[in-house]
């Protein structure tokens, strides 16, 4: 059978690209929505010392010119908003007509996120080998659940899949290629690995995705054709702002561009109805060679 493409499904990665600061993340939203034209915006909720160990929490931040705080510890708490402003950062996307998400990285995270019920919920390559907080998703969260495949191998992403089918769960889960790395040089971006994630899960799984970390937006129209309908793109008002994501974002123009061609290329991707088409039919009369 020939394949036809689902509508690209834009995804603007805010993050913690924010700096913290929820006006700037109200401004974040209301620019992908107005300008960019993308359907979501998604967060990060961590419980820092939950998922960092006492030694990680107050070791200095590995890069200080990007640091919000004297530990690294205190650097992420400073980036972090409590569950009631992502409710009121959810009911603003709400208020604005985009949708909503976050990427959870621990359980007490995932608990806080899912009691604001969001339609899914990301979890970041970092944590989908975090069972004890997939399985209590699986449980206790009815959305969608979408996850990244960075730094995870192939046997890893297989026991990933299967646990999600074991939990009755797999057709509400969206698979992301990713490589993990801010940003991503070209040849690390491995497209191709999207056409292996098709053959091995597109009937187990509701959606293959692609979450890219390189610079333009050109791969992310080849990821679209090569069947990931999901493209999910780190976002930020100034690429030159501090902090370790910014340099792999793009900023509103890139993101509004990749929007329109993502867009266009949907339109694109068709066959001719019939073998002169409308359109042509003016210029063949025209044009065309009537002695042949």
């Amino acid at each position: 059978m020939p394949q036809t493409y689902t509508k690209p499904f834009v995804i603007a990665e805010i993050g913690c690209n924010h700096k913290g600061d929820i006006d700037i993340a109200k401004e974040l939203i209301k620019v992908a929505k107005i300008f960019c034209n993308v359907d979501a915006v998604k967060f990060q909720k961590r419980n820092n010392k939950e998922l960092l160990t006492p030694e990680q929490y107050h070791q200095p931040h590995p890069n200080p010119s990007n640091s919000y705080g004297e530990t690294y510890g205190l650097h992420r708490e400073y980036l972090e908003f409590t569950v009631e402003q992502h409710k009121e950062l959810m009911q603003y996307c709400e208020e604005i007509g985009i949708i909503y998400s976050t990427s959870v990285w621990d359980l007490t995270s995932a608990k806080e996120i899912t009691s604001l019920n969001p339609s899914f919920i990301k979890i970041p390559s970092a944590c989908n080998n975090n069972f004890e907080m997939l399985g209590w998703l699986c449980e206790h969260y009815q959305g969608e659940i979408h996850i990244s495949t960075g730094m995870t191998t192939k046997d890893e992403i297989d026991t990933l899949i299967e646990f999600f089918i074991e939990k009755n769960r797999n057709k509400d889960l969206v698979v992301y290629n990713c490589t993990s790395g801010y940003p991503v040089p070209f040849e690390d971006v491995c497209l191709l690995d999207i056409v292996l994630l098709l053959e091995n899960y597109t009937h187990k799984v509701k959606h293959i995705g692609f979450s890219g970390h390189h610079l333009g937006i050109a791969v992310d129209i080849a990821a679209y054709t090569l069947g990931a309908p999901i493209i999910e793109r780190h976002y930020t008002i100034d690429r030159t702002w501090k902090g370790t994501d910014h340099a792999a974002s793009l900023e509103p123009m890139g993101l509004r561009k990749l929007a329109r061609d993502l867009n266009a290329v949907h339109k694109a991707l068709t066959y001719k109805s019939q073998d002169i088409l409308p359109i042509e039919q003016v210029q063949r009369e025209k044009l065309k060679n009537k002695k042949g």
